[in-house]
């Protein structure tokens, strides 16, 4: 199953937003009922989410809850609300334990697929556990939780090492690559490619988004160029015309090189 390369937020007391929301073209719309929820419409939210979505069927795999963490005072609430409806994917702020992930899975009719965020130092530090915990889809980096945690500069160079523990941790665990944090500039279409381009480099695949015009920029990053799309298509030709060794361009085919035209190719039919 490929999985989406845009999570588009939406608050979860701005139901108006919901349709919108979908109708923005990502992958995957993201129902928040923790950061961008203020305490006292918490409730709210739950309710406008129990309203629209059992009316949405056709949407339910497009859907992920962000829920809040397990230490705060509406996780119950929250985990009821999810049990309620059948919701299938949740994503865990916080998680530094694989414990967590269980108590999610615990307390559901039905296994969800959970994303965990890893947003703390003590996330990064425990994140192979995380990562091989039973019921993870794909592993999220909460790139501004991070920073504000070990109160980072702002240098994207602070975000190298846990950028590569998330990566590595969701290869060895064979999970989808990690989806990449936030950009908080809505508009400024060169600084969220850029900080897609920094994620790519180190395996991620995807992208958390919080306003729809962030979308169609994620998905033209993801789109091979007319060049990378000649070289990985001549690449497989000339592999498919030999049992042995062969070159093109000067340099040797392999394994490696096929499979990452293998992998351009397949970024060209990727839908969101």
């Amino acid at each position: 199953m490929q999985l989406p390369i845009t999570y588009l937020f939406v608050p979860g007391n701005r139901p108006e937003r919901f349709d919108k929301a979908f109708a923005a073209g990502a992958g995957a719309i993201v129902l928040d009922l923790e950061d961008a929820v203020a305490p006292a419409d918490k409730a709210r939210a739950r309710d406008a989410i129990a309203d629209w979505f059992p009316s949405h069927a056709e949407h339910a795999e497009r859907v992920v809850v962000r829920i809040n963490d397990t230490q705060s005072t509406w996780f119950g609430d929250d985990l009821a609300l999810l049990k309620e409806l059948g919701v299938t994917q949740v994503m865990l702020p916080k998680t530094e334990w694989p414990a967590q992930i269980a108590r999610v899975i615990g307390a559901m009719a039905s296994p969800p697929r959970v994303l965990p965020l890893i947003e703390t130092a003590r996330g990064v530090r425990n994140v192979d556990e995380i990562a091989a915990a039973e019921g993870v889809q794909r592993l999220v980096f909460g790139t501004l939780d991070y920073a504000a945690d070990l109160d980072l500069s702002g240098d994207e160079t602070g975000l190298i090492y846990p950028s590569a523990r998330i990566a590595i941790a969701s290869r060895c665990a064979e999970l989808a690559a990690p989806v990449a944090g936030v950009t908080p500039g809505i508009d400024d279409e060169a600084r969220i490619a850029a900080d897609f381009a920094f994620a790519r480099a180190f395996g991620f695949g995807a992208k958390l988004c919080i306003h729809p015009k962030q979308v169609a920029v994620i998905h033209a990053a993801c789109r091979p160029s007319a060049a990378e799309k000649d070289w990985a298509e001549r690449v497989l030709a000339a592999a498919a015309s030999s049992d042995g060794a062969v070159q093109l361009d000067g340099k040797m085919i392999d394994r490696p090189v096929v499979l990452k035209a293998q992998a351009i190719l397949a970024r060209c039919t990727h839908g969101g």
